[in-house]
């Protein structure tokens, strides 16, 4: 009877140590980091990684990014789910421009438009020619507010897109920077719904309770009916 028993809490602890592990992997899995994407220049200049364009979506950007072609520039858009461990957008984007600035067949200086869809954060990096067109601090705003302020307010992708773009084709064309976009304090009633990332939590706190319930009574189960 002891070693049944004990075989059991063996068995009970194998499976909540890889329901454990399980949980642990899935985040991994789905970060992202620069060694992720292709060596050279891709002939797209949307890569939707994330998935959170529409194709008419990514065509309107496509050809918007085109027209920075007439001031010598080489406009991308890059999107994803979750940046690798340690890893800050603006540092993602410095190595993508050192990956693709290599490329052989790269006629102009690269500016990289990026989008975080899980901080909801995006940033602009270009190459070092371009940085006294554009300054830093002009593509750091451009990320941090012109761009991720559609973001925070309902994840429009699109128009944080359109909007970072127009921001600094407006700088490329010699006029003068219209600045961050004007934000507008709205006031709301206290209510109990909750929001989705409550409820995103809550969902994902009931999946773990559930997980850890049927480590542990599945085991039990099974032992107490073969030893009957």
């Amino acid at each position: 009877m002891r070693l049944t028993m004990k075989r059991l809490y063996h068995l009970i602890a194998a499976t909540l140590s890889a329901v454990f592990c399980l949980l642990l992997l899935v985040p991994a899995a789905t970060a992202i980091s620069a060694q992720d994407f292709p060596q050279s220049l891709p002939a797209e200049t949307v890569l939707d990684s994330a998935d959170v364009l529409s194709r008419s979506s990514r065509n309107e950007i496509s050809i918007r990014l085109q027209e920075l072609d007439q001031f010598h520039v080489d406009a991308r858009l890059v999107t994803l789910r979750r940046l690798d461990y340690g890893l800050s957008l603006s540092g993602f984007g410095e190595e993508l421009l050192n990956r693709w600035g290599r490329d052989s067949n790269l006629s102009d200086p690269l500016l990289i438009f990026l989008e975080e869809t899980q901080s909801k954060l995006a940033t602009v990096v270009a190459a070092d020619e371009l940085l006294e067109q554009l300054p830093e601090p002009l593509l750091r705003s451009t990320g941090r507010t012109t761009m991720s302020q559609p973001l925070r307010d309902g994840d429009r992708f699109r128009q944080a897109t359109l909007d970072g773009v127009t921001r600094i084709e407006t700088v490329l064309n010699g006029g003068e920077d219209p600045g961050p976009p004007v934000q507008l304090e709205l006031s709301s009633n206290p209510t109990n719904i909750p929001t989705a990332e409550e409820t995103q939590n809550s969902n994902a706190f009931t999946w773990v309770v559930v997980l850890l319930v049927v480590g542990t009574i599945v085991p039990m189960a099974t032992w107490w009916i073969f030893s009957s």
